[in-house]
């Protein structure tokens, strides 16, 4: 099987440097898809996303780490269709947010009044998604 990374023309690379969020689809107990925008950063091999102690799709990733990404395909911001599959990890005990992430999000945070720091006090748990699978059309 090719590595999903390989895949990544430098079209979709360049999508997933500058726009703001993507949609992870996560699963319910229930089995209900529950699609939420969250911000990422792509590191080249993983998708990095901060989320709260309290979030729902936490809950789903431990009962089913099988998710969902996709960017927006309106035609303003490609105008194509970008969906990875792939596995879902929390991971425990990440010191700092990384650094390509903060970096990507501080004139947003800012415009919202809020530092790095602000944000990762609270969006304080981080969720590495390892793609296994790009559609891309």
């Amino acid at each position: 099987m090719q590595d999903v990374a390989s895949q990544v023309t430098p079209h979709i690379a360049k999508r997933l440097q500058e726009e703001a969020v993507i949609w992870l689809t996560t699963v319910s107990s229930d089995g209900t898809p529950q699609p939420n925008p969250v911000w990422f950063y792509w590191d080249g091999g993983a998708f990095i996303i901060y989320t709260t102690p309290s979030a729902a799709k936490l809950k789903n990733i431990v009962r089913n780490p099988r998710v969902s990404l996709h960017l927006e395909g309106a035609e303003a911001l490609g105008g194509d269709v970008v969906v990875f599959t792939g596995e879902a990890r929390i991971e425990k005990g990440a010191s700092e947010p990384d650094a390509g992430y903060v970096a990507k999000y501080a004139s947003a945070a800012a415009e919202w009044g809020r530092s790095a720091d602000d944000l990762y006090a609270e969006y304080n748990v981080t969720l590495r998604v390892v793609p296994t699978r790009l559609r891309a059309f």
